[in-house]
């Protein structure tokens, strides 16, 4: 693990990584240092997902308010060096304010300098970052005044000395991660913002380095908060969406709980922050309080829409074939993302378009437009449209659709299709990133599996009658691990199993079988009415 505390050197450490590997992806999370189980949870995911995992350490004197805890916020950073050289990151950054904002905008004590502490930074000689006052004047803008500005400020000279593939911020910030969404669409950055899953206490207490604060007892009596959440939730899934409806459930939870001061409870859109009234396909139920001195944020995500199953697995595993009949037997609606590649695989051979010209591809798909029957017993799929349904099945698309689905462009094209299909749920979906990937909050994921023997038997059965029924199974079997060591490490989206994924070995499960224990699973998690 390589320790750099200037950006000179961290420069000349991504210049020579990508130097190296042009295509290198690199994972960044954001820290203000104080590390618990909610942040090694995403540097767990930044190193599954990344060539490199870069871990910044920096306590931002900018999002700390004159009367706020700057001083006294937990630092510990050679406990934070040892979790991180555990979690496998390659690479901790750990600047100094002069060092981030140079020596003309800091100001510090001749005796505390060694300290850092006590900093105070000259806004007006810095290039500022001013994200929607909407956005910022809301929930924790409104007691905290210049927070999402100092915020704003640090993640966009993050993200643009370090340029990562990926940048990964936790849940319980909701608004800070909405903000800094906003922020990455509206200046084009190319990162992909990734929010992980709010971790918590044994208590469900959201986990954040100002627990630390908090005696035992109050830990206790904080707990009250996400009990006032689950208490919003149930109210929500017995049928009532209103906002006032699970506030006022919130709310009463918190009352009970004298030592723990609410400060808001409030239902807004998780993109925009705005206020809803009701929940039409999703609401961010906020909470902000104060035990003791110490102030608490927790939230949840309401969801109206019926669930989405992912399936992934590697290929020749039976995922088409299973996925389209779990769809009827669950009455879902079947989401073919292969037919999607394969439709602008067939739309680039139609215009002539080379494959191997990645920006012409880019140019191409940008301003196309696809429509989609999700209907497993009506399959039908168009493009700009035009339907293709059956032209897509055609031997010159299956040749290059693999050589398609690698190009970035085209993968975050569709991805984001796939979410928008996705919006009011009630789709079972398959393919090698779908639970890790494309609908990570999927409410049952699915890894089905099959040992390389197993699949090329089957391969080999379905090549029976074709011009390649004379292939052997030894060649077929050195074709599918090669197939399987280019799909688990890939740059973009690499097939692996999601951590809470249930696996499906069929090496000895009929079609019908393998049905079967998915209807299983999604009773036994969803509900048989769902």
């Amino acid at each position: 693990m390589r320790l750099f505390t200037t950006i000179a050197a961290l420069r000349c450490y991504l210049n020579s990584q990508k130097s190296a590997a042009p295509h290198v992806t690199v994972g960044l999370v954001p820290t203000m240092g104080a590390l618990h189980a909610g942040h090694l949870s995403l540097i767990q995911r930044a190193r599954q997902e990344n060539a490199i995992a870069l871990v910044s350490i920096f306590v931002n004197p900018l999002q700390f308010g004159p009367t706020e805890d700057f001083q006294d916020y937990p630092r510990n950073f050679e406990q934070d060096r040892l979790l991180c050289e555990q979690a496998g990151v390659d690479v901790i950054f750990a600047p100094s304010a002069t060092e981030m904002f140079g020596n003309q905008a800091v100001d510090r004590t001749e005796t505390e300098k060694t300290a850092q502490k006590h900093i105070e930074i000259h806004l007006s000689s810095l290039t500022q970052v001013v994200p929607p006052p909407a956005m910022t004047s809301v929930l924790c803008g409104k007691s905290r005044p210049g927070h999402f500005q100092g915020v704003a400020a640090i993640v966009t000279k993050l993200l643009s000395l370090v340029q990562p593939t990926k940048a990964y911020f936790g849940q319980k910030d909701a608004q800070q991660l909405a903000m800094i969404r906003k922020l990455v669409f509206d200046l084009n950055l190319p990162v992909e913002i990734v929010a992980g899953a709010i971790v918590r206490e044994e208590s469900g207490l959201a986990m954040s380095s100002r627990n630390q604060y908090l005696t035992p007892e109050q830990k206790q009596q904080a707990s009250v908060l996400y009990r006032a959440l689950q208490q919003a939730s149930e109210t929500f899934a017995s049928g009532d969406r209103t906002a006032p409806a699970a506030l006022a459930a919130a709310r009463a939870a918190v009352a009970g709980e004298p030592a723990v001061k609410l400060e808001y409870a409030e239902l807004v859109d998780p993109d925009t922050l705005t206020p809803l009234q009701v929940v039409e396909t999703a609401g961010l139920l906020a909470v902000a309080a104060r035990v003791g001195s110490t102030r608490l944020i927790d939230n949840i995500i309401l969801r109206n829409r019926r669930p989405i199953v992912a399936i992934d697995g590697p290929a020749g595993a039976g995922k088409s074939t299973v996925t389209r009949l779990a769809a009827t037997a669950l009455n879902l609606f079947y989401l073919d993302t292969g037919a999607m590649y394969r439709a602008l695989t067939w739309l680039a051979l139609k215009t002539d378009t080379p494959i191997s010209d990645e920006c012409a591809i880019a140019e191409l798909i940008s301003s196309s437009y696809l429509e989609y029957n999700l209907d497993p017993a009506s399959k039908m799929l168009k493009i700009n449209g035009e339907d293709v349904t059956e032209a897509i099945r055609s031997l010159e698309v299956t040749s290059r659709v693999s050589e398609m689905a690698a190009i970035p462009a085209v993968r975050q094209f569709l991805v984001e299709e796939q979410r928008r299909c996705g919006t009011k749920g009630g789709i079972i979906a398959e393919g090698r990133d779908i639970g890790t990937n494309v609908f990570p909050d999927a409410e049952l994921k699915i890894f089905l599996t099959a040992s390389v023997q197993e699949r090329s038997r089957r391969r080999l059965l379905e090549l029976k009658d074709t011009d390649r029924a004379n292939i052997s199974l030894a060649q077929l079997e050195q074709d599918i691990a090669l197939r399987d060591e280019k799909d688990s490490t890939r740059e973009v989206a690499p097939l692996r199993k999601a951590a809470d994924a249930v696996e499906i070995q069929t090496d000895n499960l009929t079609v019908a079988e393998v049905i079967d224990r998915i209807v299983g699973l999604y009773k036994q998690k969803i509900g048989p009415k769902s």
